[in-house]
């Protein structure tokens, strides 16, 4: 029972959580600050997270900065392309649904690349089958082979980037 609560107990948790609160409701005083205190000791020991799947995890955080650098110019691209694709006096793109292989090993690497994929406009993960490591992913513009060719090229070097970032032996 004792260990239990060890594992727990989160000090750094309670201490967010208390913050959190005193910004909600809007000043620090000492009532607040108490109760939050409460609220996070509430929320730490009744409502406990699991344990994250980070075994065999080491993060190269340089490749990681240098993958947001180039994450946020992908992401300012995909949103000038698709803002054209919606305001351009032709007809709607084709669209198209396709099944890429991921070989990340870790799920919460693959968690990772499916959140970084899904906040870029142009193509959203549909379903994930984490036992054979496959994405359905819905694409936006997949108008000619070539198209597809690129949105896949994009997945798959997405991929390799979360390998060396985060999977590196």
């Amino acid at each position: 029972m004792i260990a239990g609560i060890r594992r727990r107990f989160r000090p750094w948790f309670i201490v967010w959580i208390t913050l959190m609160w005193c910004l909600l409701m809007g000043e620090f005083t000492w009532a607040n600050i108490i109760s939050g205190l409460l609220v996070g000791s509430l929320i730490v020991f009744g409502l406990p997270l699991p344990a994250m799947p980070i075994a065999g995890l080491s993060v190269n955080w340089w490749l990681l900065f240098l993958h947001m650098l180039g994450w946020f110019k992908d992401l300012a691209v995909a949103s000038v392309k698709v803002a054209w694709l919606s305001l351009r006096p032709a007809a709607p793109p084709q669209s198209a649904i396709v099944k890429v292989p991921m070989r990340v090993s870790n799920e919460l690497v693959l968690s990772f690349a499916t959140v970084l994929y899904n906040l870029q406009p142009g193509g959203s993960v549909s379903d994930i089958d984490i036992a054979n490591r496959m994405w359905t992913v819905h694409l936006l513009d997949a108008g000619s082979e070539a198209a597809l060719a690129r949105e896949i090229e994009t997945i798959q070097t997405l991929e390799r980037r979360m390998i060396r970032i985060f999977e590196r032996s």
